[in-house]
């Protein structure tokens, strides 16, 4: 072999840091939590509600069958899933006043993304406001267009003064910074 000869063991990317993240920020599988993977799976099928129409008992069957989906927090999945669906309409309600643009032109990834958060600051009061909009706002980086994420986060950083007043307001009185990510609950 000659000197400029590379050999396979140079031919490798150097090692990564462990940091649970990937190179393009968002958290490597193994690093998920439980929750976290029933949101994905959620949004996944939140996903083919809004662009497909797809039965709600339809998706659910197809979305147990996806690889990895053992992990995932399947009651906090179903309640995802069947409760953004059975109350789209108010959910919808409450995120149009705060949108710059008609719905229908909305991404299906970020609306489905803003359900689950409106969902969850309505009915999952044992998951932190703070959490609840950093883990939006990871599936919108991670499933959802260039920018989309910014678009989640000003409109759940909106509606969380009026879903969770008490604890946005505790927050604000610690000097806690809205928006900052938390420990997941």
């Amino acid at each position: 072999m000659s000197e400029n000869t590379p050999t396979p063991s140079s031919a490798r990317p150097p090692k990564q840091a462990r940091t649970g993240l990937k190179s393009t920020g968002t958290r490597k599988a193994a690093s998920k939590s439980n929750r976290s993977r029933a949101r994905e799976f959620a949004l996944q099928a939140l996903y083919q509600h809004l662009v497909g129409g797809n039965a709600p008992e339809a998706i659910d069957a197809f979305t147990r069958d996806l690889a990895g989906f053992h992990k995932a927090d399947s009651v906090h999945y179903d309640a995802l899933l069947h409760g953004c669906i059975n109350t789209a309409a108010d959910l919808d309600a409450l995120i149009t006043p705060l949108l710059d643009r008609k719905m229908a032109e909305i991404s299906p990834i970020e609306h489905a993304t803003m359900w689950i958060g409106v969902y969850e600051f309505q009915h999952c009061l044992d998951v932190p406001w703070r959490v609840v909009l950093n883990e939006c706002i990871e599936l919108a980086k991670e499933f959802g267009g260039t920018d989309g994420h910014k678009y989640v986060n000003a409109v759940l950083n909106g509606l969380a003064p009026k879903l969770r007043a008490v604890e946005v307001a505790a927050d604000k009185a610690s000097g806690a910074m809205p928006g900052a990510p938390a420990d997941e609950a």
